[in-house]
């Protein structure tokens, strides 16, 4: 027993070394492709990218493709036209737009959404125009493709609108082709332009757009200007897409249209918003747009070259992904041999008496299911600000702060048990502080220069919010059920010494750097990171230190109470197996994944959604899931292994908290 932490250590470190092998591979094809991040300043900021550059380039310069991701991804977000266009010999850069991964914007931000997109693709057309890699013809117009997916869709066509400006000064245009992934006008329109003006910006350009069917944000207007967007599309049959294709009478996707002396192409997957980055259709799609481009140049690239091979680097990455997760635990446990650090080990709480009524089963079950329904059922209006759940919230709030109140002045007038004192002055405070929360969730969630990651602002107020309900609820539970079998805190791990509490969380954080130090290591030796479609585990920059600090504090309140309710829940000794684990699991992501099954299910059946004003929020929670089932895992291991809450409670919050800000927008004000 003695070895198998150093054996799972092993094996945990052979995982990433194979798993990050093989992904270099494919993602170099072979090594025909030197893949390397580079940093580069422009009039706005620092951008950075990763480069894949085929054997070759440095001789004869090549057609070049510039791809970039959507709103709260990066750069790695475009491996699979990365990976099949560099293979086919066409240099790519992979762009971090600004604000995003390791790119850095220092302009003015009063609005920071329209902050970065709007010159993030064209300021990387102006550095790779320059660089002889970057293939020119005769009369100096670059032959240089971009394209984005979502808000790099809109940056893309703004960089075509922009280059289109320029030419009529230069008479050089420095964009040659043009596809968008994901993105329609609606926010290019917001900068002032019309339909016509954009449409007009192409020229004779190659233009293509690929609009999934079952697309959260776009491709119908009318729908997303009602709130509605989470439905099937028909992009084609829309005004705005007849036009891009020149409104012809029977417009259709799939076919080519002469346009300008150029030609524009719509292609309509049956996929979703986020689908499109893991998806073989998808990049077939790219791949065929990108052979009609640019066959005029097959003496320089490869055209008609048949085969999808980006996958097999996604499938290993996640071998790797499992062995980054797997290290956690044998790691922590030889960590725990050392002094001082020995203290994370408190005795085991003793088992609990299973409930002894039908009642008391009942309660108990009941009150697993609603904690695990509860933060999926009222997640649309944590994140989004849904009018009726939030005024349903704000009524409960009001209702358990009234009753809680009587209950707390009822047993000081009768002298009643001092359980009920102390119950009820509990949930008052509790109720109290949650509908300050819930009063003020626009200004709680607002993007500041002290809390700069928009889209992490409503994750941690949903995640505040469900502590303070559970808590509640952990409350009345122990005083009703609990503590009348004999529970105290010592039974949920939570009564452990100073010494303990620092002991553990030294211990994570120690393991937390060197699991980190393995990725910044395959990152400088492999060019990969660890990952499975959007969720990803990839290095970050000095801001996003930062952004830890400040938002860890706030998430290890979610990952402590949560993991105590879960505890508490599980402190039979029918539990102490595997069911306890499953029971974790149920406890933080059950209802989430009931609300994807939901909400994509009827999406894909009738063609309108469970949630069909929800797009980012239902994105969001995909992104959720496997990130609570691994702070499930840990939550319910580490106590085990430790009897206490807090090794497991400091790991989550540190790990997934990093995972979250670097991988999504974080506006660094300088």
């Amino acid at each position: 027993m003695k070895k198998k932490p150093v054996v799972l250590l092993i094996i945990s470190l052979l995982l990433i070394l194979v798993g990050s092998f093989v992904a270099s591979q494919f993602n170099s094809s072979s090594g025909d492709v030197d893949v390397s991040r580079i940093y580069f300043d422009t009039p706005r900021g620092e951008l950075s990218g990763l480069l894949y550059k085929p054997d070759g380039a440095d001789q004869d310069a090549k057609p070049t493709i510039i791809a970039t991701h959507g709103y709260l991804n990066s750069a790695e977000m475009q491996d699979a036209q990365a990976i099949e266009m560099s293979k086919r010999g066409y240099v790519v850069l992979a762009l971090d737009q600004y604000d995003h991964g390791h790119s850095t914007g220092t302009m003015e931000k009063p609005v920071p959404f329209f902050s970065f997109w709007p010159h993030a693709i064209y300021d990387a057309v102006q550095y790779m125009y320059e660089q002889d890699y970057v293939l020119k013809d005769d009369g100096g117009n670059g032959i240089i493709a971009v394209t984005g997916h979502s808000m790099g869709g809109f940056s893309s066509t703004h960089a075509v609108m922009l280059d289109e400006t320029d030419f009529q000064e230069s008479g050089i245009r420095k964009i040659y082709a043009s596809l968008t992934m994901g993105s329609d006008y609606q926010w290019v329109k917001t900068l002032g332009f019309t339909d016509e003006q954009i449409n007009d910006s192409y020229g004779p350009r190659f233009s293509g757009k690929i609009a999934a069917e079952y697309d959260e944000f776009f491709f119908d207007p009318a729908a997303s200007a009602a709130g509605q967007s989470v439905i099937k599309k028909d992009y084609v049959g829309t005004e705005e897409g007849q036009g891009f294709l020149g409104n012809p009478e029977m417009a259709e996707a799939g076919t080519v249209y002469d346009i300008d002396d150029g030609k524009r192409i719509i292609y309509q997957p049956n996929e979703t918003h986020p689908w499109n980055h893991f998806s073989k259709t998808s990049t077939a799609h790219a791949i065929d747009f990108y052979d009609m481009a640019f066959a005029d140049y097959d003496q320089a690239v490869s055209i008609d070259q048949d085969g999808q091979t980006w996958m097999w680097k996604e499938w290993f990455s996640f071998v790797a992904l499992i062995g980054f997760i797997l290290f956690f635990i044998p790691a922590i446990q030889l960590l725990g041999k050392l002094p001082f650090l020995t203290n994370i080990y408190t005795s085991k709480p003793a088992s609990l008496p299973e409930p002894k009524t039908n009642g008391a089963k009942l309660a108990g079950l009941l009150l697993v299911v609603f904690g695990a329904l509860f933060p999926a059922i009222f997640f649309s209006a944590y994140y989004g600000g849904d009018f009726y759940g939030m005024r349903l919230l704000r009524q409960i709030s009001m209702i358990l702060i009234a009753l809680s109140a009587i209950i707390f002045i009822y047993s000081i007038v009768k002298k009643a048990d001092r359980s009920i004192k102390s119950c009820s002055i509990i949930i008052l405070v509790l109720s109290t502080i949650q509908y300050f929360f819930l009063k003020n969730q626009a200004t709680l969630i607002a993007t500041t220069e002290f809390f700069g990651a928009p889209t992490v602002n409503p994750i941690v107020y949903w995640a505040i919010n469900v502590a303070i309900l559970t808590l509640i609820i952990m409350v009345g539970y122990h005083y009703v059920s609990k503590k009348p079998e004999g529970a105290t805190s010592k039974n949920y791990g939570v009564k452990v010494s100073f010494k303990t509490i620092i002991a553990a969380f030294f211990t994570a954080f120690i393991t937390f750097a060197a699991a980190y130090g393995l990725l910044f290591i395959v990152d400088a030796v492999f060019k990969t990171d660890f990952r499975l479609w959007t969720f990803a585990v990839k290095t970050f920059e000095g801001q996003h230190i930062v952004a830890l600090i400040k938002y860890a504090p706030l998430f290890l309140i979610y990952y402590f109470v949560v993991g105590l309710s879960v505890n508490m829940n599980t402190a039979s000794v029918k539990y102490d197996g595997f069911k306890g684990y499953l029971i974790s699991i149920f406890h933080f992501v059950g209802g989430l994944a009931l609300y994807l099954i939901y909400h994509y299910g009827l999406l894909f059946i009738t063609g309108t959604a469970g949630y069909p004003s929800q797009s980012l929020a239902s994105i969001i929670v995909i992104g959720l899931v496997p990130a609570l089932t691994i702070a499930a895992i840990f939550n319910r291991y580490f106590y085990r292994k430790t009897g206490n809450v807090f090794v497991g409670a400091f790991l989550n919050t540190l790990l997934l908290t990093m995972i979250t800000v670097a991988n999504t927008t974080l506006y660094t004000i300088l």
